[in-house]
């Protein structure tokens, strides 16, 4: 992709976000039922759900390796390194159905400086995910 002088332009959105996780089933099943969407693709060693345009692939940490070589795949343990926004209508209201499906809140709701309201929790693998509005 070029722009019209000839330079690489930069990409207008994300199309794949790969996470690791150490237990493919119970992340995979959480994916399902706190966000009801569907397996758009697995094998072995990888789930994919499609959020709107962009897929995120659930990789086993044990198939991460030749993915990411010489870099290293960081343990669950060794603390947050991201965090995914979804936009919601309503946090209050969303809040209370990511609870009635068994999901602990880290943070929130809460009221941002910035002007939105939020509210955070993490998957089985250990990845923050965040409501706005």
């Amino acid at each position: 992709m070029t722009d019209t002088v000839g330079t690489p332009s930069w990409p207008t959105g994300i199309s794949a976000i790969t996470l690791f996780v150490e237990d493919l089933d119970a992340t995979k099943r959480f994916y399902r039922e706190v966000f009801g969407l569907p397996v758009a693709y697995e094998d072995d060693n990888s789930a994919v759900f499609e959020f709107g345009n962009t897929i995120v692939n659930l990789l086993e940490t044990t198939a991460a390796p030749d993915l990411v070589a010489p870099a290293r795949v960081a343990r669950a343990d060794a603390g947050s390194r991201l965090q995914l926004t979804l936009p919601v209508e309503d946090v209050d209201a969303m809040c209370k159905e990511l609870a009635a499906r068994g999901v602990t809140l880290l943070n929130g709701p809460v009221d941002r400086p910035w002007g939105i309201r939020t509210a955070s929790f993490r998957d089985p693998g250990g990845h923050i995910w965040e409501i706005a509005r």
